[in-house]
């Protein structure tokens, strides 16, 4: 296990750089410039040129390396640069702002609302694909499945101005939009589960199923345990196995993938910078934010290799 964190860890410096470099490529080539402001006066041409020397806007390969030393460290390391160690550069469309304070104020909103999206798809997911397995073929079973199809099916934006519509604006339950207290965070969270709680579901019903029909299952039958012990105990830690590789990349999808429910739901997380910085070409912004959750994924994938060889002694030991 010790050697597989090792490897995972000298692993991500080269994943981060091919995404690095992937992203500048195709932010380069987004068309337009950061330092056009349609809504207000255009600067003089000779400013423009002086601010794009500034930020190296001019010449792709020194922006490309100057900002990979100053965003992994290096250049501090160096002692080329004197502000923070890990710096993602200024906001090209915020003035007074850099990416780190950004990220700083907006991440935590969008790791929250993540998180607890998750927290939701796991305890839908797992309850319907365990009742669902409990009664393969009943109205229940066929229930999970249409309700697993149409979580997979609908976009996030469908179902999320359906629960805005229904839960906030016609029955009036909770706000429909701010942030700062749990109820706002109902609507936002459940929104953005129901995508992988359908998932969860379907891979639960899929492994009880397995394990319901298994030798040792009936083993435990033939000793007289209760049921109800032989589904939670036994069947579901080894069901658990395929989700558990699935929350993986699902957790970080779920905090990275959160721009259209923020969006919705006015939600104050990073959505909504990134997606502003997407539009207005802004480069840094752009780059930081992907660079972020780009590691935040790596490192939940490597979580879930440390809690798979808890879940299964075998892959501990092999």
């Amino acid at each position: 296990m010790t050697r597989l964190v090792l490897r995972r860890l000298l692993q991500l410096p080269l994943i981060l750089l091919a995404v690095y470099t992937l992203t500048f490529v195709l932010v380069w080539l987004i068309p337009g410039s950061p330092l056009e402001k349609s809504e207000a006066r255009q600067p003089p041409p000779e400013v423009v040129e002086a601010m794009q020397q500034q930020y190296q806007l001019d010449n792709p390969w020194s922006f490309y390396w100057d900002y990979l030393g100053n965003a992994t460290g290096v250049s501090w390391v160096m002692g080329d640069h004197s502000g923070p160690v890990f710096d993602l550069g200024p906001s090209l469309r915020h003035e007074n702002w850099t990416v780190n304070e950004i990220l700083a104020a907006q991440l935590p909103v969008s790791m929250t609302l993540g998180l607890l999206a998750m927290a939701m798809a796991c305890l839908i997911g797992i309850t319907t694909g365990v009742l669902a397995a409990a009664r393969p073929g009943s109205w229940l079973d066929l229930l999970s499945l249409l309700i697993a199809l149409i979580g997979i099916s609908l976009p996030a934006f469908v179902t999320g101005t359906a629960l805005l519509l229904v839960g906030g604006l016609w029955l009036d339950w909770f706000p429909v939009s701010g942030w700062g207290q749990p109820q706002h965070m109902v609507l936002p969270a459940l929104a953005l589960s129901l995508p992988f709680a359908a998932y969860i579901g379907r891979l639960t019903r899929a492994g009880m199923l397995e394990q319901m029909a298994s030798d040792h299952v009936r083993t435990l039958r033939a000793a007289g345990l209760p049921e109800r012990t032989i589904l939670l105990r036994h069947a579901l830690r080894n069901a658990f196995l395929p989700v558990l590789s699935y929350l993986g990349p699902a957790t970080a999808a779920a905090m990275t993938g959160s721009f259209v429910i923020e969006r919705v739901f006015a939600v104050p997380g990073v959505g909504n910078h990134f997606i502003e910085a997407v539009l207005s070409k802004d480069i840094t912004l752009i780059m930081g934010v992907v660079l972020v959750y780009s590691a935040l994924l790596v490192l939940f994938n490597l979580v879930v290799d440390f809690l798979y060889g808890w879940f299964d002694p075998r892959i501990r030991l092999a």
